[in-house]
């Protein structure tokens, strides 16, 4: 299937469609590995590792867009080979230390192959933007046999998703026509503080732990 306008994904509609149903198996795949994970990590600690888990497979538009930045002509060999994508997985985590945790478990499992990792907690935009970005590659068994997918697995904490929520929509589909550098800055220093934040709450987080465990230091009296 070739094209060079978007509708006319849909004129050899059913490797599309089929291509895009084998993506939402993967999908799936990977969602269920992670909600096990949850649910056994959860048993370890007093609260699970994340809040939120979504996945969505990117809309012909989109595929169709990124495929021509790329200077490539819209075929099903090209969104296989060149689109790590297609499904896509956000896992929004109370604390940063769970997504690594989260990541490390994940990777470790055997039928899974890690592709390409990109931190960008540790390694922020430099807009602001952290998150740690996973692809994975899985084999999913269909009517026809075995066959390996991708999928692209963004880790979150709960205050990066709501810089990136809000940074999202104040860029969205909007031309902007003032210093984009001032803007950058701004968007930049408002993701440290936030960030700040979130890390301040975590290291409560493990003094409470460690208080339980160890009992209240010296000085200190136990709330009835």
């Amino acid at each position: 299937m070739n094209s060079t306008k978007p509708e006319e994904l849909f004129e050899g509609a059913y490797p599309f469609v089929h291509l895009m149903m084998q993506y939402r198996c993967a999908m799936q795949e990977v969602q269920t590995k992670l909600e096990v994970l949850n649910t056994e990590l959860s048993l370890d600690q007093e609260h699970n590792p994340f809040e939120s888990i979504s996945g969505r497979i990117k809309k012909p538009i989109s595929i169709f867009d990124k495929l021509k930045k790329m200077n490539l002509p819209v075929s099903i060999g090209n969104i296989e080979q060149n689109l790590h994508d297609v499904a896509g997985i956000r896992v929004i985590c109370t604390f940063q230390k769970d997504i690594y945790i989260l990541a490390e478990k994940l990777c470790a499992q055997d039928d899974i192959r890690l592709l390409a990792r990109k931190d960008y907690i540790k390694n922020p935009k430099p807009n602001g933007y952290r998150s740690l970005h996973l692809i994975l590659e899985i084999p999913v068994f269909f009517a026809e046999g075995k066959k390996y997918m991708q999928v692209e697995v963004q880790f979150r904490t709960i205050a990066m998703d709501f810089w990136a929520s809000v940074e999202h929509k104040i860029y969205y589909k909007k031309a902007i026509n003032c210093n984009t550098a001032q803007i950058t800055e701004k968007l930049r220093l408002c993701a440290e503080h936030i960030n700040g934040i979130a890390m301040e709450l975590e290291d409560i987080s493990k003094e409470i732990e460690i208080q339980k465990e160890y009992g209240c230091p010296e000085g200190h009296v136990k709330e009835k």
